[in-house]
């Protein structure tokens, strides 16, 4: 996909699912990822992720220059809070622009999160993470993760030229190390990588996704 293609994009939600039945796990137990709480809920589901994401987040690990990490921020996110988030989301930008249509709200709710219904979070399949030092001190990637496009005058897209060279080449590393491990970037969010999903199966050619919502 040379293109951007939406989360919203038709073509994603007609991916089939074929489930394969891999289990949640908690990152955490394995022990080599960096842990980051911002994004921790009252049952842990946010450091969960299918086993077969995270045994490809230890292998992009391994790829990483000697003295940086990948820093963990959010796996596993239940379904009810993704349309939560959806939700709230797209009420800031009918509120933002009153002249919009619903279907052009929806599309642009989607650069930022994912319609429930087709979610790579909700699935176990998709990471939120960046890269940092040994010690925990995140690198400058040119946002704070999670930026929204409005806070980050779009230099939240993977490919955003507003950023510094440094960004830049940060960025290059995190995403030399995460595709090399079989992972792919939603680009307008520099730090959401995922596999198995319905959007790493449109962006790989696969042609069913691994992962449905859990």
């Amino acid at each position: 996909m040379n293109e951007i293609v939406l989360m919203s994009d038709p073509r994603v939600a007609a991916i089939p699912v074929a489930e394969c039945g891999e289990p949640l796990v908690d990152v955490r137990r394995e022990g080599s990822l960096l842990v980051d709480t911002r994004k921790q809920d009252p049952t842990d589901a946010f450091a969960h992720l299918r086993e077969g994401v995270l045994q490809r987040l230890i292998e992009a690990q391994s790829l990483l220059p000697q003295g940086l990490r990948l820093l963990f921020v959010e796996g596993y996110r239940p379904p009810s809070l993704q349309r939560t988030y959806f939700e709230e989301y797209a009420a800031e930008l009918r509120a933002a622009h009153a002249d919009w249509p619903a279907d052009r709200i929806h599309s642009a709710a989607s650069r930022y999160v994912s319609p429930p219904e087709i979610a790579p979070h909700s699935a176990g399949a998709a990471v939120d993470l960046t890269l940092a030092e040994l010690s925990g001190r995140e690198l400058d990637l040119g946002t704070r993760l999670n930026a929204s496009p409005e806070d980050s005058e779009g230099a939240c897209y993977t490919a955003a030229a507003n950023i510094s060279e440094e960004a830049r080449a940060n960025r290059e590393t995190l995403g030399a190390v995460l595709t090399a491990a079989g992972l792919v970037n939603y680009p307008t969010e520099w730090w959401h990588w995922s596999f198995g999903d319905r959007y790493w199966a449109l962006a790989s050619g696969e042609p069913a996704a691994l992962y449905g919502p859990r």
